[in-house]
């Protein structure tokens, strides 16, 4: 992204993070978005799309200078600068909405990032607003945001990261896909991933964890080609619901991975034997304390309900087989400790795999 900015002169940081703040605000008056879990998902969903649209400009304008032909992914009357910048009436604008563009959105697919949108509004009831002129306000907030302006990007990543943080604490059900960040750090730290390796999440949530190993390996970027290994084929996550994997995915893009590999996918449902791709950095804070089918069992060598056990199943055949390959993963205290199909995993990692670290939070 490029450093220009469409803002009106004069506009700060602080200006912008308040008119953001105050989208929020409105969005949490509407009668459809009262809990903060359904304004955040309002949010980012309109987040993306103006992200989409101006993601969309960089590609055409490259491709014009290339001598090439662009096909856009969203265009018409449902590109974002077409329909929200349009003065709607606000019966309309709803109307719009749910009858065109998000069963457009829903209808995408042939490439991942088409499959990736057409995952964040699929199979599920998209939060929107029920009040047209609380819609027509946020729109409005969210349009003056640039883009392709670094400073924009930054200011907006960092209040997504306080709505994130907020959403953890608040929300005693948010606590399955959001690990506190000084976790988050601790672990990218020790398991240091570089520039070339791939790293994934199987159960990644709001992508904290992908999200940080990008501002970790960023910091080695060097050459066009290490910029595009970071944006292009570095990043895979995948999560079972999909308002996380929506805020997953925003996240990302806010912490500037234009295209990161997330996509809508129960993992457990994936049979270990048959695994053929496998990378070489996992980080995951998998969900525990949950109760897994006989039919997600049949896809695990070592059956178990637990579904802490099966995910370990799973991060362990999905690590590269090869000398540096290395996982750092969050587990409820007492799984390398207790019998039965525990103690059988542990037998497995004991003697396929080199435990290094061990570290007990309170």
């Amino acid at each position: 992204m490029t450093q220009c900015s469409l803002f009106p002169e004069g506009q700060t940081r602080e200006t912008l993070a308040n008119e953001i703040w105050r989208a929020c605000d409105i969005l949490r008056r509407d009668n459809n978005c009262g809990g903060i879990m359904e304004y955040i998902e309002h949010l980012s969903w309109l987040l993306f799309l103006k992200f989409l649209d101006a993601w969309e400009d960089e590609r055409e304008a490259q491709a014009k200078l290339a001598g090439r032909s662009y096909q856009r992914i969203v265009d018409g009357e449902l590109r974002w600068s077409a329909w929200a910048r349009r003065d709607w009436p606000a019966d309309d604008l709803i109307a719009f909405v749910h009858g065109r563009l998000i069963p457009y959105l829903r209808s995408l697919g042939g490439d991942p990032l088409r499959d990736t949108i057409r995952s964040v509004f699929a199979e599920r009831n998209v939060i929107v607003c029920a009040s047209g002129y609380n819609l027509k306000d946020v729109l409005q907030i969210i349009d003056k945001i640039d883009f392709h302006s670094q400073d924009d990007i930054f200011t907006v990543s960092q209040i997504y990261e306080d709505l994130l943080r907020r959403l953890g604490s608040e929300n005693r059900l948010a606590g399955e896909f959001y690990t506190p960040r000084p976790v988050v750090r601790f672990m990218v730290e020790l398991v240091d991933p570089k520039i070339g390796e791939t790293v994934y999440d199987p159960a990644c949530g709001t992508c904290g964890f992908l999200a940080q190993a990008y501002l970790h390996m960023k910091k080695q970027e060097r050459t066009i080609s290490d910029h595009e290994q970071l944006q292009f084929r570095t990043f895979y996550g995948q999560e079972k619901k999909p308002v996380p994997a929506l805020l997953g995915l925003m996240n990302m893009v806010l912490h500037g991975v234009s295209a990161p590999r997330v996509v809508r996918r129960n993992t457990l449902e994936e049979n270990i034997r048959n695994v053929t791709e496998r990378h070489d950095v996992i980080l995951t804070n998998p969900p525990f304390g949950g109760v897994e089918g006989r039919h997600i069992q049949q896809n695990f060598p070592i059956k178990s309900q637990a579904t802490e056990l099966l995910f370990l199943q799973h991060i362990m055949k999905k690590l590269k087989a090869r000398d540096g390959a290395r996982c750092g993963m969050v587990v409820p205290e007492g799984t390398l400790f207790r019998g039965g199909p525990f103690a059988d995993v542990k037998r497995e990692l004991l003697e396929q795999f080199n435990l290094h670290t061990v570290v007990s939070l309170p």
